[in-house]
């Protein structure tokens, strides 16, 4: 078949390709933190030797006209740009190149010049491209460019002539109103999503408030849990995660660690939410009222906490929607409504609801109010039980309308099922996600999946929380490894990624017995019954996670994860990487020994020069940890780790500022 006629458009010389950040063509939104500068790149070539400009536009939805800034080369047809994000609301970007004549005429202008050749020609050629701009520019850049382009045509000597055309002032002038032949653009429709600072940087303590009395056996309350706060602030965490606070059903009550038969006084899980009192809106009469919810929650705001809470789409058959709304739900041949099913597990308190249903778009609806309810009492933060079970247009869409009216709302994903639906579920745009952190115990494992997750395209839109424990997931290294086990784990989650949490009391206070041997559930596991915490405790880690957290806080490189670099180690069970703050200030070096029953020593590679450092030079490194100083020379130096002490080094190299920040990031 003959080619059709070439159009207009077929001659364009410039071409652009690999615009990056870029997520799914622009189908999905790259993520960014209030007050990031957001770095675009490209590759932007045309054939033959002519130069190219390449400009940046950038502006916000609500912005009519584009902000434009000139790209620079990086070298080999690559370029780039950049702009800032202050508000909360999506911004867009895009980038244009086109044939520069003017610089490929001052290019060549300047070789003749040097090499002692006539120019008179030459310069006659440039004045012409100068006036034809001065045609495109307003009053005053007209009358100075056609000031200029009359200069170049003077009969004056060639070298003074030629000081006009290389002028910074006449070049950027050109750049800005001469017309820009062949031009290429690259729209995608990219959008940059922009969430407050405590989408990238937070710390999660999960309880739950029935567990909080003074008093064993005692049914805790909002105000027991006000009175718990000054403990989770001292350890230093910025977001109190509730597990559901809502009325919990009667009918197939599970008894503790998950028994079918409940015995008398047995509170039943929280998940299996809703009773005639009420369902995702209400409020467990014994927690107390919504007046002392939103009481709690002012209290937490004055220990500097944001309280979360868990959204929960499912209901006990007691939940005023099963009689209300019983098409919600999925139905046997004979009528009844089935129960929650993860074979070989049963939920017999639970009925899943059926996002298939077609009476789909009231049931989104009411979900939907049942946010704004809680965004109304003063809740910011909702984590979200098992969401890769719901529609994933549901999100889409939910996400959606609340970021419309409350841009600062962050949505947790706890999905852990296939990599790709935890990866769309981001780009739907949930905030954080949990990660499968937990199952990553060995080096390999645990550097193969933070390289995935901090210097691959995952990057623009998934923001890992990484959570060594929840009140489901009781991992065999926590079981077996002792108090460095929980050292360990830790350190690596609250180092590797800014964002992250622990299922609290348990946490702090070592639980570590399985229900039985295989099982990741916790005997006498919280989620069935009321739990009393000695939290004063001689083993408990609090102190130890206070020092962490304050670590986190004092430290911008651990605050944001595209400064992480895996660093090289003599030893297999020596975990090591670097992490540099924007502007290279703050460089902070972790090593971590894996292995919780040994001592292990080793050589740790730290690239010296790219941290800012004088090859050959000593410099001094500060754990953050105990204090202690090291002097370390060059490259490779040697690292001893005993679990039984402590098994990580939290160092902070003292060294004076460098734009170290810059270069590690572009080496990465």
């Amino acid at each position: 078949m003959p080619n059709p006629k070439p159009q207009s458009a077929d001659r364009s010389r410039v071409a652009i390709e690999n615009v990056q950040p870029e997520v799914d063509g622009g189908r999905f939104a790259v993520k960014r933190i209030q007050g990031d500068t957001v770095i675009v790149t490209a590759d932007a070539f045309a054939d033959g030797h002519d130069e190219l400009a390449c400009h940046l536009f950038f502006r916000s939805d609500t912005q009519k006209g584009w902000t434009e800034t000139p790209m620079r080369l990086l070298g080999n047809d690559r370029w780039q740009g950049e702009f800032s994000v202050e508000d909360l609301k999506p911004h867009l970007y895009k980038v244009e190149a086109w044939v520069d004549r003017f610089g490929t005429w001052r290019r060549d202008l300047e070789k003749r010049y040097e090499a002692g050749q006539d120019v008179s020609q030459e310069l006659q050629v440039g004045a012409a491209l100068v006036r034809e701009a001065s045609q495109h520019a307003p009053k005053a850049a007209a009358d100075h460019l056609a000031q200029r382009a009359a200069a170049l045509e003077k009969a004056w000597p060639a070298g003074v002539r030629a000081e006009i055309a290389f002028e910074d002032s006449l070049r950027e002038l050109m750049l800005r109103y001469a017309p820009r032949t062949d031009k290429a653009v690259h729209d995608a429709g990219q959008s940059i999503w922009v969430d407050r600072e405590r989408a990238g940087f937070s710390t999660w303590y999960e309880l739950f408030p029935r567990s909080t009395s003074p008093t064993p056996g005692e049914h805790g309350s909002f105000r027991t849990t006000i009175d718990r706060l000054p403990h989770i602030a001292r350890m230093g965490f910025d977001v109190l995660y509730l597990p559901p606070i809502h009325p919990i059903g009667v009918t197939g009550r599970k008894g503790r660690n998950n028994s079918v038969v409940c015995e008398p006084g047995d509170p039943g899980s929280p998940w299996a939410i809703g009773s005639p009192e009420g369902g995702h809106d209400a409020i467990h009469p014994q927690l107390g009222t919504l007046q002392e919810f939103r009481a709690l929650v002012a209290a937490a705001s004055g220990h500097g906490i944001e309280v979360a809470l868990d959204l929960a789409l499912q209901c006990s058959p007691d939940h005023p929607w099963v009689k209300e709304h019983p098409q919600w739900f999925k139905h046997r041949p004979d009528g009844s409504i089935r129960y929650a099913e993860n074979p070989p597990k049963k939920y017999e308190d639970i009925y899943p609801i059926d996002f298939e249903t077609e009476d789909w778009l009231a049931l989104w609806h009411e979900v939907e109010r049942v946010v704004r309810h809680w965004i109304d009492q003063g809740v910011q933060i909702f984590r979200v039980d098992n969401p890769h079970t719901k529609h994933l247009s549901f999100w889409e869409w939910l996400i959606g309308r609340i970021h419309a009216d409350h841009p600062g709302v962050l949505f947790l994903a706890e999905a852990f099922t296939r990599p790709r639906t935890m990866y769309r579920l981001a780009k739907l745009g949930f905030s954080q996600s949990y990660t499968y952190f937990t199952w990553r115990n060995s080096k390999w494992d645990l550097s193969q999946y933070v390289q995935e997750l901090t210097q691959t395209e995952v990057k623009e839109y998934f923001r890992p929380n990484f959570w060594p424990n929840t009140p489901d997931i009781l991992h065999e290294f926590l079981q077996h490894g002792g108090r460095p086990a929980f050292v360990i784990r830790l350190l690596l989650a609250a180092t590797l990624t800014a964002n992250y949490g622990m299922y609290g009391p348990a946490f702090e206070l070592m639980q570590s017995v399985p229900r039985e041997p295989g099982s990741e559930e916790y005997l006498n596991s919280e989620k069935y019954e009321i739990r009393h915490w000695d939290l004063d405790s001689l083993e408990s880690l609090c102190e130890l996670i206070a020092v962490v957290n304050r670590t986190r806080r004092e430290n911008p490189a651990l605050q944001r994860d595209d400064g992480l670099r895996l660093l090289e180690a003599s030893d297999d069970n020596l975990m090591a990487y670097a992490k540099v703050s924007a502007d290279g200030a703050n460089r902070i070096i972790c090593i971590v020994n894996m292995d919780p029953y040994a001592a292990h020593a080793g050589w740790v590679r730290v690239p010296v020069e790219e941290l800012g450092i004088p090859a050959g030079s000593a410099y001094e490194l500060v754990d953050q940890l105990d204090g202690a100083r090291y002097t370390w020379h060059g490259e490779w130096n040697y690292v001893e780790l005993n679990p039984y002490v402590l098994p990580g080094h939290v160092l902070r190299i003292d060294w004076p500022m460098s734009r170290a920040g810059e270069t590690w990031r572009s080496e990465a």
